[in-house]
């Protein structure tokens, strides 16, 4: 199978059951989406497949095939720069180990809705777990870069 990861196709003969997420770190090596659960419960292991965040860590390797795998090694454009300024303007991650899952789930928002309520981030961010308990931080970086996108 051929699988594109980050606008590069892949080929892959390994187990068609394969977690996305092992194929992207131990294949691949990219090491910035981590693994979390494996229950898909934490959202540590996010990815955006044709720019839907999914849990890569019960997606199987097959299922993607002919799709648009992007991780936090490859997002870009407006929304991902506006979400990464307002990560370091605000000092957003403590341990930093969901942050790429924290990230894409952001910019999944953001790309649908660039003017979120307190209570959009809120749902949306719902099903990303941080250990380090820093829930508020994340809420204003969201909101901080729809400022920037929206040219506050």
């Amino acid at each position: 199978m051929k699988l594109n990861i980050n606008g590069t196709e892949h080929a892959f003969d390994g187990d068609p059951e394969m977690p996305l997420l092992w194929f992207v770190r131990d294949v691949l090596g990219l090491k910035g989406t981590k693994f979390g659960c494996g229950a898909a419960q934490c959202g540590a292991c996010t990815m955006h497949v044709d720019g839907v965040a999914i849990r890569s860590c019960i997606t199987p390797a097959s299922s993607i095939e002919g799709q648009e795998v992007t991780t936090i090694e490859g997002i870009s454009g407006k929304v991902a720069d506006a979400v990464r300024a307002a990560w370091v303007e605000l000092d957003v991650p403590q341990c930093g180990y969901c942050q790429s899952g924290q990230i894409m789930t952001a910019v999944e928002l953001l790309t649908d809705n660039p003017n979120p309520s307190d209570t959009d981030v809120t749902a949306a961010m719902d099903g990303n777990l941080c250990r380090c308990n820093t829930y508020h931080r994340i809420q204003a970086g969201v909101q901080k870069a729809a400022q920037i996108m929206g040219g506050e």
